[in-house]
Parts: structure tokens; C-alpha cells; sequence
């Protein structure tokens, strides 16, 4: 009789997501994304025996989900109690689908000691579908840039994982008026777009690799900011056509752009959004800049701020 930890704990760390590098596909791979682990933000639960199958806690119907499809592809009892201490909000961009299956997928994989990789759970959920940064971060945190879909990608590969240095931060905008495209929505605007210009992507990937990168390794915010802020602005004017424009939300659009007069840099929509992010050099200036836009921009009263750090780690698996 195979013994079962008491509990399995899992934080399953949230993302922005920076953007595509390359929507043309003109080589014969899709997608490839950048994106960061954040600290502040992420889903929580635990696993533990019980006599019949129980979830409870934030986003419960999306884990019931979760757990049905893993139970059934990997041949194990749902006879189990799970209860989701946070769970990252829905559609507003911070990779709460892939985090959510990440997570119970690695619990179940612990509870029964089923010797799976992060890599064979994404692919038994069907994440990884365009970008990799959610199974990226999950699997070790920091930034990640991932090589997108090629004929014969399962899940896409990690190209490039680096440390933020631990003086940025990074302020995220909501709406809570909306949610970003998911789901079969989400399908059918990729299908409506037009062809991303090969150029625009060969631009995107040199700029990428000669200066945002080496600007996380050396600590030059400024020159990392000005090259995410030219990817959102190329990406979001391609998505603006199923989106409403360059991000989901104006009001958010409208607080980024102040933003980003008062001198944050990276200004950007995380994934489909509505959710806009921007990043700061150290967390006074981050507190400040928050509390000025809660006072100037208070008569938006479905908006709310977020201060983030990275997070440089991946996800947490405790036994207990």
C-alpha cells in the first residue's frame, strides 16, 4: 500500500505576460513570448485525503475542472479534499488558467508520487498552446522568454532565464469592468488577424536579444523599459482590432499613459488584458506614483493598483 503525504501544498506564482515576438511565423515557429514571475500575486491551495471529493475557495469551478480532466488522464482517485487558499483573478491577464492546472497538477503529482516533470503536466492540461511563460515561471520563476511553437513543439521551450534585479517594481492597473479574450474567443481572434509583418518581427526579436536583455542583466531599467514599451505599442496595434485598440481597457490606457509621463517605463497590457503593468525603479517611487494615480485618477471607480515584485523563483511544492 503506497503511503500519501497528509497535505500537499502548492503556490503556483502569477505572470505578466510582455508580449509576442513573433506572430508571422515567416520561419516556421509561432509566438515566442517574454514575460515575469511576480511575487505578490499567485494561487495557493493544499491537497489532503478525504473520504469524497471536496473543492473549496477561490475559483473552485475553474480547479473542479482542473482536477476532473488530470484525474482522468493520469488514473488516480479524486477522492480528495482541496482547498484554495488565493487564487490569481480570471481573464485579466496574469496566467491564471496555467497556474491553476500547474498547480493541482503538481499536487496530484506529489500526493501520489507519480515522477511527472512540469513539462509533462502542462502537456497532459493542454497549456503551452502559444506562449510558455506560464509553465516557464512555474518551473523557475525570474524572466523567461520562450521559443514559441515549431511542427513539432509540445509545450514551448525556455530560451532564455534570467534574474530581475531586485530593485524593480513593477505596478499593475486593473478594471475590474472586463475580462481579456480567452477561450474560444481568443481562438477566433488569432484566425481574424492579419499576417504580423515579417520585418516588424525580425525588429522585435533583434531588439529583444542586443538590448532588453543584456539592460536585466546589467540593471539598466530604462533600456529594458524602452524596449517593452516598443514591443506592447507594435503588438497591441496589431491586436487592436479585436481588442478596441492598443489596450482592452481606455481607462487603462488613460493611467498608462500618465504613467509613463511621470517616467515609468515598460508600459504594456499583460496578455489580453485588461490588466496594464509598468515598471519603476525601486519601491518608494512605485508607492508614490500608485498614490498619485489613486488621487488623480480616482473618479475611475472600477480601476484598483497593485504594487509587484518579481518573483526569482518557481513554484513552491511543500509536504507536509
Amino acid at each position: 500500500m503506497t503511503d500519501h503525504p497528509t497535505t500537499v501544498s502548492v503556490l503556483a506564482p502569477a505572470r505578466l505576460h510582455m508580449g509576442f515576438v513573433d506572430l508571422s511565423g515567416s520561419l516556421g515557429r509561432h509566438f515566442g513570448s517574454i514575460g515575469v514571475a511576480l511575487n505578490e500575486h499567485g494561487t495557493r491551495l493544499s491537497v489532503r485525503k478525504a473520504a469524497q471529493r471536496s473543492v473549496i475557495g477561490a475559483s473552485a469551478q475553474r480547479a473542479e475542472l482542473c482536477l476532473t480532466q488530470l484525474c482522468q488522464a493520469l488514473k488516480v482517485s479524486d477522492q480528495l479534499a482541496i482547498t484554495i487558499e488565493s487564487a490569481i483573478p480570471e481573464h485579466v491577464g496574469l496566467g491564471s488558467g496555467t497556474q491553476m492546472a500547474m498547480a493541482i497538477g503538481s499536487a496530484l503529482n506529489a500526493y501520489y508520487n507519480l515522477q511527472l516533470t512540469v513539462r509533462d503536466i502542462a502537456a497532459v492540461m493542454d497549456r503551452g498552446l502559444r506562449s510558455g511563460i506560464g509553465i516557464g515561471v512555474f518551473e523557475q520563476g525570474g524572466l523567461i522568454v520562450d521559443g514559441g511553437r515549431g511542427v513539432n513543439t509540445v509545450t514551448p521551450p525556455v530560451l532564455v532565464h534570467l534574474t530581475i534585479p531586485k530593485n524593480w517594481r513593477f505596478i499593475l492597473v486593473f478594471d475590474s469592468r472586463g475580462q481579456g479574450l480567452h477561450g474560444q474567443q481568443e481562438i477566433q481572434a488569432f484566425k481574424s488577424l492579419p499576417p504580423f509583418p515579417q520585418q516588424e518581427a525580425a525588429r522585435l526579436c533583434y531588439l529583444l536579444l542586443m538590448q532588453a536583455l543584456p539592460a536585466v542583466a546589467e540593471n539598466n531599467l530604462h533600456q529594458f523599459g524602452d524596449v517593452i514599451t516598443q514591443l506592447q505599442r507594435s503588438v497591441g496595434e496589431h491586436f487592436a482590432p479585436v481588442q478596441g485598440g492598443v489596450f482592452a481597457s481606455g481607462k487603462v490606457a488613460k493611467v498608462m499613459h500618465w504613467l509613463h509621463q511621470q517616467g515609468a517605463v515598460a508600459i504594456g497590457q499583460t496578455s489580453w488584458g485588461p490588466t496594464g503593468f509598468c515598471a519603476v525603479d525601486g519601491v518608494d517611487l512605485a508607492e508614490k506614483l500608485v498614490q498619485e494615480a489613486r488621487t488623480r485618477f480616482a473618479d475611475f471607480d472600477k480601476l484598483s493598483f497593485s504594487i509587484a515584485s518579481a518573483r526569482n523563483s518557481g513554484g513552491e511544492i511543500r509536504l507536509i
